[in-house]
């Protein structure tokens, strides 16, 4: 038996997963926007599996995934998706997800899915960090103050927030920001990161952006 929290948008998919996953007796929590997965499920360390789609009214399901890492949550994630595309499905791994079922999906794969990945799963020890991040608004937030973000800089703080003073590589940020098979120069990378430390200033005074030469970035 796992909590799982569920965010679909439809609300025949939502009744009928919901019902499949209650008779393997998960307990079942709904949202039905980004934004309401994230204030669900952000901060909730009783949550064992997450069960995202990624085409949500309000934003990308995979921006979610990054918004959820970020506020500290560490269970295991599977994408449901109408995007079946190799580049797609890897974009979902490097926002962090774990697994993925592509629609029409039978719900007994999903329910069979969604309990292997709650045996799996151990919950995470690290605490939360105080920034959090709005992926309906590609903002950065810390208190009471805010900064704006292009989606690129968005989805390369996550991957630096989401593991926080651990060195994140060149090659997994640009995995995480970038489309699949992109080319991205150093020089790039190092232009984003000279503006999110000016923008991290703005929020937070505290957090840096520090440089480990020859290998990558990591937040403090």
């Amino acid at each position: 038996m796992a909590v799982v929290g569920v965010c679909e948008d439809d609300p025949s998919i939502r009744r009928v997963v919901g019902a499949m996953l209650r008779r393997y007796d998960h307990t079942v929590v709904m949202a039905h926007t980004g934004a309401e997965a994230v204030r669900l499920f952000g901060h909730d360390p009783a949550i064992d599996v997450v069960v995202l789609d990624i085409g949500l009214p309000d934003s990308d399901g995979r921006d979610v995934c990054q918004a959820l890492r970020v506020a500290g949550q560490h269970a295991p994630v599977l994408f449901l998706t109408a995007l079946d595309a190799p580049h797609e499905l890897l974009s979902g791994f490097h926002a962090g997800g774990d697994d993925y079922l592509t629609k029409p999906f039978q719900v007994a794969e999903l329910a069979v899915r969604v309990d292997a990945l709650a045996r799996r799963h151990r919950a995470s020890v690290a605490p939360a960090p105080g920034l959090r991040l709005d992926p309906q608004r590609f903002a950065v937030l810390f208190a009471e103050r805010e900064a704006a973000l292009t989606p690129t800089e968005y989805r390369m703080l996550a991957a630096l927030a989401g593991k926080p003073g651990e060195v994140v590589r060149r090659r997994a940020l640009a995995a995480a920001a970038w489309p699949d098979g992109a080319v991205v120069n150093e020089n790039t990378i190092d232009s984003y990161i000279r503006r999110l430390r000016r923008k991290l200033a703005d929020v937070d005074p505290t957090a840096a952006i520090e440089t480990v030469r020859g290998v990558g970035y990591v937040l403090r």
